[in-house]
């Protein structure tokens, strides 16, 4: 296979107690799709600063280009103070006003919006009106066969039901967690709707979506398109952190479903990498080659 798979948003620096990490889903999501074969790109800013220096050097040494990473002289590189409970779980306090806030869509990534064959992008790089329209506008220039996966990602307070039905309305694939089932469900007045089956059915038929992907962290996950279902269990490991599970579980997700491969397949894939994610730590671990093989054509 050979797609040109992007993700556009925020990249940064996750702060864990012990030190740094690159961070920021569209670029965890860059790098598996990277890692496991096909091109992955990042389309995102820095800060003309230190921090920003550091993670296109970052970028070096985990095989991706920083061709799409803009400079912004005013701005500060985006941070986030990560804290891990004793489940692995992790808490976020993610900085505002940071270079990622303010996106411009200059002459390269219009052109880099007309050649990708897959989009990721999700809520959080919108919080600011500027990234929202760059992110938008992106999307609209992309062709009409281009896969637009939305990883809803609702942080904090950094989210509006505009945004969300703005992105659902560009969306090809969606996804979420069970706790973002719930904001969306009030928000969106689908509140009576108990059935997780029953309210992605809704969303596929109110906004065209073609896949929607439940994740449940240790309890798997629930895919749904117009005409089946398939609900994963999940795989049991040792959970060092879950910091970057999900942006492994979508280049999984991906990948497999550019393969046309049924959704059995897509989610038993998905959910294994995702799962060995948590039992590593840190966002971008090497991948060993048992995980590789997974996703041999």
């Amino acid at each position: 296979m050979s797609f040109k798979i992007v993700g556009i948003g925020e990249i940064l620096w996750d702060v864990f107690p012990d030190g740094k990490k690159l961070g920021g889903a569209p670029a965890n999501f860059a790098y598996f799709v990277k890692k496991l074969g096909l091109e992955g790109l990042i389309a995102s800013r820095v800060g003309n600063d230190l921090p920003g220096k550091e993670i296109l050097d970052s970028l070096v040494r985990l095989g991706l280009t920083g061709d799409y990473i803009q400079i912004d002289s005013r701005y500060p590189t985006g941070t986030v103070d990560v804290r891990v409970d004793d489940s692995g779980r992790p808490e976020y306090t993610i900085n505002e006003n940071t270079a990622w806030d303010f996106l411009e869509l200059n002459d390269r990534w219009s052109k880099l919006a007309g050649e990708a064959d897959v989009i990721c992008f999700g809520t959080l790089a919108q919080r600011s009106l500027k990234s929202r329209r760059t992110i938008t506008s992106f999307l609209e220039m992309s062709r009409s066969n281009t896969i637009k996966i939305l990883d809803i990602n609702l942080r904090q307070n950094f989210y509006s039901l505009k945004t969300i039905v703005q992105s659902l309305e560009l969306a090809t694939i969606l996804k979420f967690s069970e706790e973002e089932l719930e904001i969306l469900r009030n928000l969106m007045g689908y509140s009576g709707e108990k059935s997780s089956i029953g309210f992605c059915r809704k969303l596929i038929s109110r906004y065209g979506i073609k896949l929607i992907c439940l994740t449940r962290g240790e309890g798997g996950s629930l895919l749904v398109d117009e005409s089946s279902h398939y609900d994963h269990p999940g795989y049991r490991v040792s959970v060092i952190d879950t910091v970057g599970a999900g942006d492994a579980f979508t280049a999984a997700m991906i990948i497999k479903y550019l393969g046309s491969r049924p959704l059995e397949e897509i989610s038993d894939s998905a959910n294994r990498l995702g799962a060995w994610v948590c039992s590593n730590a840190g966002p971008t671990p090497v991948l060993d080659d048992k995980i590789k093989e997974l996703f041999k054509s």
